[in-house]
């Protein structure tokens, strides 16, 4: 077994204790060291980052204000070319019925009496229902 020797309980801290306290703060500050230094390092690398990143976003967001910018334009020009086609249908119908009034008539009573109809049926079908 092993025998207990209090009288040899030191009051002060031995050498080898020094040592060991001396060590464990220097590792502390080494590892404080690295792990600032990589922290620089990231910090860096993402001011980087975001340096390059920072022209695409504004090469995108220009290239999408172009792509709207040409989206409304076509949407305003299809709109112009559908407004100009309803005026010129519009100048064919009374130029037609101005030319022929009778045979326009006739032409519009028998298109109604043919919607009646159709809605009279479409009505009788869904009543059965």
């Amino acid at each position: 077994m092993f025998s207990s020797n209090s009288s040899t309980s030191p009051a002060t801290p031995t050498p080898v204790l020094d040592q060991v306290t001396d060590s464990a703060d220097h590792a502390i500050h080494a590892a404080q060291r690295v792990a600032a230094d990589a922290l620089d390092s990231l910090a860096q690398a993402l001011q980087a980052l975001r340096a390059q990143a920072e022209p695409l976003l504004d090469g995108a967001a220009h290239e999408a204000s172009a792509v709207a910018h040409r989206g409304m334009h076509s949407l305003h020009s299809s709109t112009a070319v559908l407004r100009d086609s309803a005026r010129h249908a519009s100048e064919n119908t009374v130029r037609y019925i101005r030319h022929d009034p009778v045979k326009s008539m006739l032409i519009a009573a028998a298109t109604g009496a043919a919607l009646m109809g159709l809605i009279g049926l479409m009505r009788s079908t869904h009543h059965r229902d």
